[in-house]
Formats: C-alpha cells, structure tokens, sequence
C-alpha cells in the first residue's frame, strides 16, 4: 500500500496511538503509575458532574436511546501532542486525550465537543468515513455550541474582533478539525465548511440557542429538565 493511500485510509487514527495499540494494559499498574490516567477519570466526573453542557447533552441522549455509559463510551488515552480529544465512531467511544488535557475547564470543553459529535451520531446516523458534509456539520456544531469560541477562550488566544467574531471562530475551528482528521486540500476542506455552514450553524440541537456562557447553558438546561418533566407526566 502507497504512502498517499495509507494516509487517505487512516481517518484520523494515527492521532490516538492507543487506538490500534496500547502501551499497558487497561487498569495495569503501568497505566496508573505512568500516564496521567487517574487525573483524567477525575475530571472526567467532575465534568460530567457538574457541567450544564455535558448534563444537557447526557439527557438528550438518554432520551433519544442513545444513553451514555462512562466506562463504556469514554477512554483516557495518551494521543498525539496536537488533539485534546476525539469522537470514535466505530466503537460509539469518546477518546480523552490525558497527557494533553491538564485544567478542567479544558476537560469540560473537549467532553462538551465529543458529546455533542455523539450526540449526532445518535441522532442523525451520521455517515463519518464517506461524506465529508456529514463531518463538517457535526465539526461546525461542535464548535459553535461547546463554547469552544466562547469571548473568554478567544481572548485567551488573543483573538478579537466584533463583527461576527463568533461565526468565523466556528468557521476556523471546524476547519482545522476536518483537516486534522482527513487527508484533503485546505480549498476542499473550506468549500465543504461553505456549503453547509449556515444550515448546521443554525442548528442548536439540544440546547435550544447558542450557549455563549456557563450562564447560557444553564439556563438551557433548566429548560430541558422542565420539558423533560412535562413529557414525564404525561
């Protein structure tokens, strides 16, 4: 097999080593003593805890039958220096990047973005390997509805700007995922972004709005457990 061939199959995978081949074995002492594994899982709790985000999206996804597990749907892995996490398809797993997520405001925001590419797994049957508008939809949502472009973390990345800052933020980051995980031209990547930008950036499922703000989010949460509840009684 070709070099050009090998990259257009690998999809992102030689990113999260452990994928195809893990150094120690899972709950080895090796992996508690050398990795940053029992951190991760901390915050990983923590996260899914006491997040308005993640809460948000672990209850659409129970209620759409897609409930979430978290020893079965999320593994602590040690992946390559560039990614904090990604989304597994063909396991249904999100993958933790432990040895690059260290804050966890940073774990809320890298599970906030896996949960909501699940979340349109569960949903939408998305096709991830073959269609790259079905990808750059859920790349899209991802960014504008996890808070990955948030005023606080672009101002952390000196990033400024006013008119429409938020869209071309999403429009940045999705891009850079796309490219992250396919072997494809930049022109390709951005007229893939172009074509379903404002039907996916539009889409605010299941929050209801774009949460801007922790504040934002909690508000859509309450108003998902209020509907969650009235369907309940009925």
């Amino acid at each position: 097999m070709d070099q050009t061939k090998e990259q257009d199959e690998d999809y992102g995978y030689n990113l999260f080593p452990e994928r195809k081949k893990s150094k120690y074995k899972k709950g080895s002492i090796g992996e508690s003593l050398f990795t940053f594994n029992h951190k991760c899982h901390i915050m990983l709790q923590f996260a899914i805890q006491t997040s308005p985000y993640a809460k948000l999206l672990l209850g659409a996804m129970r209620n759409s039958g897609c409930t979430v597990y978290e020893g079965r749907h999320f593994s602590c892995e040690d992946c390559d220096g560039t990614v904090s996490g990604g989304f597994d398809a063909t396991t249904s797993q999100i993958v933790l990047c432990q040895n690059n997520i260290r804050q966890q405001a940073h774990m809320n925001r890298v599970v906030t973005h896996e949960l909501i590419h699940a979340f349109d797994h569960c949903r939408a049957h998305v096709n991830w390997f073959s269609n790259l508008k079905h990808l750059a939809c859920s790349e899209i949502r991802a960014a504008n509805l996890s808070g990955d472009c948030s005023f606080i973390n672009e101002l952390s990345r000196l990033n400024f700007g006013l008119n429409q800052h938020h869209q071309e933020c999403v429009r940045s980051r999705a891009l850079r995922s796309i490219l992250a995980v396919r072997n494809i031209s930049r022109e390709k990547a951005e007229k893939v972004v172009d074509e379903v930008f404002d039907s996916c950036f539009h889409d605010h499922a299941p929050f209801g709005r774009i949460p801007h703000s922790k504040k934002d989010a909690k508000f859509a949460y309450r108003e998902f457990e209020s509907r969650d509840r009235y369907y309940g009684n009925l």
